[in-house]
């Protein structure tokens, strides 16, 4: 792992997903290394375009100082942590800029949103009871941990991150996962396991399918021919144009979501 310092012009900066405001990103690239991560086009922005996603990450050395003039002169609005990477990827143990990032949102009042792969955020419950609107989301692939040690080989185990969830929700924090990206035919098994785990610690549940618009689907064939080469024609159907895969998946964790009376939103 290549670990890099740099500079940064700005860091809370407007954000295009709906429901928040803002994004901040401390660090570019991701020690996770999701294989089938749409942020690996921000290698290109760090001199990184020939370097493996996952084989990188830079710290933004003066996040916090710009961090702090920037909500000060900023209107308040939803904070996203992070759009870009993960917030509590390995190298915030040593470095902690989202810690000192909630500490500064916290001072300015601004509610935030979290979303993570890492257990490392229970770190924070100290900061995050604080806030008087504060969420916590984890994604979650599949219930199968042989896919996260394929799909998402840096990432919390699945286990620790459904403790986590619990934990963060016994705190009373709103709390949701994020079932995404579905891969066709891995995320679907023990999935009803994992919905009866949710049903608990969850306020509700967002859901999407693969995004292979961003120049991933080379890694994700790899992937697949190393973990799983005899469901790799099925697959790649299922992702295709004409394939009907997605809209049945829908319907079936729509009512699987129903019947256990957690709130779902699908948003593909």
């Amino acid at each position: 792992m290549k670990i890099g310092e740099r500079t940064c012009k700005t860091i809370l900066g407007k954000s295009g997903i709906g429901s928040v405001d803002y994004s901040v990103n401390p660090y570019l690239g991701c020690a996770h290394g999701c294989v089938y991560c749409y942020a690996r086009f921000m290698g290109r922005w760090g001199g990184h375009a020939h370097e493996e996603w996952g084989s990188f990450v830079d710290v933004k050395v003066n996040a916090l100082e710009r961090l702090e003039v920037e909500a000060a002169k900023k209107a308040k609005g939803v904070v996203l942590l992070s759009s870009v990477t993960d917030p509590y990827q390995p190298v915030e143990k040593k470095y902690e800029l989202t810690r000192g990032s909630l500490k500064i949102l916290l001072e300015h009042q601004f509610p935030i949103s979290i979303l993570t792969k890492s257990d490392l955020v229970l770190r924070d419950l100290d900061l995050l009871r604080q806030f008087d609107r504060c969420d916590v989301g984890f994604t979650i692939t599949a219930y199968d941990d042989r896919v996260r040690r394929v799909f998402e080989p840096g990432a919390s185990p699945v286990e620790a991150r459904l403790d986590a969830l619990k934990r963060v929700s016994d705190e009373g924090i709103t709390t949701w996962a994020f079932l995404a990206p579905i891969l066709p035919y891995l995320s679907e098994e023990g999935l009803d396991d994992l919905l009866d785990e949710l049903a608990s610690s969850v306020n509700h549940i967002l859901v999407d399918r693969l995004n292979i618009k961003s120049g991933n689907m080379t890694q994700i064939r790899r992937a697949l021919s190393e973990g799983y080469p005899d469901l790799q024609p099925l697959f790649e159907a299922a992702v295709g144009k004409e394939s009907g895969y997605y809209p049945k998946f829908k319907r079936e964790v729509s009512e699987k979501c129903r019947v256990r009376g957690i709130p779902c939103d699908i948003i593909y």
